[in-house]
């Protein structure tokens, strides 16, 4: 007899668990050829709900690690996607090419170890010691905003969204992303490997699903503190009214300049203080 392959359900990464969307709607996704490849969850604004509360029940305990242990952490993610990288580049090449696809992972590697050694250094870099001409010690430190509200570009649908997701949890945040709507697959397989990794549930879940039904979400819930996102003209714009309402810190990259994510300006430690309040406190001196 033969034997009939089984097929894998994909599903989404949320408080550190693989589920369906609450709706039960799934979108078709195929492969290079044409051919039907899997069922995709089409996520809901009760999802996106969810995936706050998990982010922001992983928020106080992620915020807490020592920046040393948060770039530990992230070196090891990026440990695992290396072992992992065939068949993430497998994934990537669903609709691409298989050596573009391999060039991709490693940059996202790189991208994941670059951001793991500023996490330790980054609020020195950040920080300040202020001169006062008072008998006061004024120092500025660095503290997470909270919750990130993250969508990914449709092109890179590794490699852009680790750029965008790597400084905010670097930082001591929790992110709340959206994967690319037209190539999800390649960030549902990077929550299987954070499933796997030491990042806390929570810290870090994924959704997939339709960007003109999430992203009014993403702008107004109130306790989402910041938005990361690649958009065009009308989508910046939607989305900065939306923020508007609750005060929310934006952060857009232009998608018809059709960013290099290849690029080191892809990567900087100012991509980290985009995501970091400032705290200045004046101690007397001789107190």
């Amino acid at each position: 007899m033969t034997r009939l392959p089984i097929t894998k359900t994909p599903k989404v990464y949320v408080g550190g668990a693989f589920i369906r969307s609450e709706s039960a709607r799934t979108f078709p996704i195929a492969n290079a050829s044409g051919e039907f490849f899997g069922n995709i969850p089409q996520c809901s604004r009760k999802d996106l709900r969810n995936a706050v509360e998990a982010a922001a029940k992983a928020g106080p305990g992620w915020a807490r690690r020592t920046p040393y242990n948060r770039g530990q952490i992230l070196y090891r993610l990026g440990e695992m996607l290396e072992a992992r990288a065939s068949e993430m580049a497998d994934a990537i090449a669903l609709d691409g090419s298989r050596a573009a696809a391999a060039r991709e992972v490693a940059a996202a590697v790189d991208r994941l170890i670059y951001y793991a050694g500023w996490a330790d250094k980054c609020e020195q870099v950040l920080g300040s010691v202020n001169p006062v001409s008072a008998p006061y010690f004024n120092f500025t430190v660095v503290e997470p905003m909270g919750i990130v509200g993250v969508i990914a570009p449709p092109d890179a649908p590794l490699l852009g969204l680790v750029s965008l997701v790597a400084p905010a949890i670097t930082g001591g945040n929790t992110v709340v992303a959206l994967a690319s709507e037209c190539r999800p697959y390649p960030a549902i397989l990077l929550g299987e490997m954070l499933a796997t990794s030491d990042l806390p549930g929570g810290v870090v879940n994924i959704l997939t699903g339709f960007r003109k039904e999430l992203m009014p979400i993403f702008a107004t819930h109130a306790h989402v503190r910041a938005i990361s996102a690649v958009a065009n003209a009308e989508e910046r714009k939607a989305l900065a009214l939306g923020a508007a309402e609750s005060v929310k810190r934006t952060h857009f990259t232009k998608a018809e300049e059709g960013p290099d994510w290849f690029s080191d300006s892809a990567q900087s430690l100012y991509a980290i203080r985009d995501f970091l309040e400032f705290k200045t406190t004046w101690h007397p001196i001789g107190a």
